[in-house]
């Protein structure tokens, strides 16, 4: 089948963004690639690709952009909400601004672009919205809150956005990768880890480390070990592009697959304690854990590993 055309992707100076733009354009599919920094785009102009600066925070960009497109084809076919970066940090140190930026970027601006893309689509009683969320838009881990806050939020638009517009003939789609080996996500995720509480500071040095490991493939751990590549993505993104009938959902890579697979089966706190606290870091309390009694060690709490 044939793709809808045009396509606009959001977020294509790296990773994900960058690999959906290079994959449909070679497959013959009219690309509009973005970003908010145009510079950054010079590798996809080179190809051929239509770039155009879209800042998901600043409304005037995404007007431009989506009136851009609408000019030239009528509506917009297909838009890939890909544009997004991973806040990091336990809950209690979060700033207030850092939280409103995380949900500015992954969220608002997701939803503000797919309501001035609507319109038109629906007047052409065809379209597609795909929205790039994440396994962590299915459950949450230590150090990562209120990204994975913002992909719940995602799932949560998607699934009613879904069934709002599906009799105008558009429809809505949500990718959900496991861990992608992608350098710019990885290091803005990591860069994030910054000292506040020295309660927090040895969880901070491990979660730094773990997924360092997992972007860069330093070292060997199990979501290292299944970690996947933009390509895998952005194969999928085309699939549920082309698609005329396209799942709700595509978790990509056997991680993301297993593991939401184990959220929906087991009760919380098999899933808490027997993948969570095995697989990922979590905080200890190393003040009890240094505490003693005449009898021996005081009992290890349920925070502790």
């Amino acid at each position: 089948m044939a793709a809808p055309l045009p396509v606009l992707i959001t977020g294509c100076s790296s990773g994900i963004g960058r690999a959906c733009a290079l994959r449909m354009h070679r497959a013959g599919t009219a690309v509009y690639a973005t970003a908010r920094k145009p510079e950054t785009l010079a590798r996809l102009a080179a190809e051929g690709i239509r770039t155009l600066r879209l800042d998901v925070t600043d409304e005037d960009s995404m007007r431009d952009a989506v009136d851009t497109v609408e000019a030239e084809h009528g509506s917009v076919g297909a838009l890939v909400n890909s544009a997004g970066y991973a806040m990091s940090g336990v809950v209690e140190e979060a700033g207030l601004e850092d939280m409103r930026r995380q949900f500015e970027t992954n969220v608002f601006g997701l939803a503000r672009l797919s309501q001035l893309v609507l319109p038109a689509m629906r007047a052409a009683h065809s379209g597609t919205i795909v929205n790039v969320s994440s396994v962590f838009g299915r459950y949450a881990v230590p150090g990562g809150g209120f990204y994975q806050a913002s992909k719940h939020a995602v799932e949560a638009l998607s699934d009613a956005l879904r069934l709002e517009v599906a009799d105008f003939g558009v429809r809505v789609v949500l990718i959900e990768p496991g861990p992608v080996r992608t350098t710019g996500f990885g290091d803005t995720y990591v860069a994030n880890l910054k000292p506040v509480n020295e309660e927090y500071e040895d969880f901070r040095r491990r979660t730094a480390e773990y997924f360092d490991a997992i972007y860069t493939g330093s070292r060997r751990t199990l979501a290292g070990t299944f970690a996947i590549h933009s390509d895998d993505v952005a194969r999928v993104v085309e699939k549920a592009v082309r698609s005329t009938r396209p799942h709700a959902r595509y978790p990509v890579g056997l991680l993301a697959r297993s593991t939401i697979a184990l959220r929906r089966l087991a009760p919380d706190a098999v899933f808490d304690n027997l993948f969570v606290r095995r697989v990922f870091p979590v905080p200890r309390n190393n003040a009890d854990a240094r505490r003693t009694t005449p009898s021996g060690p005081q009992p290890r709490h349920q925070g502790d590993q």
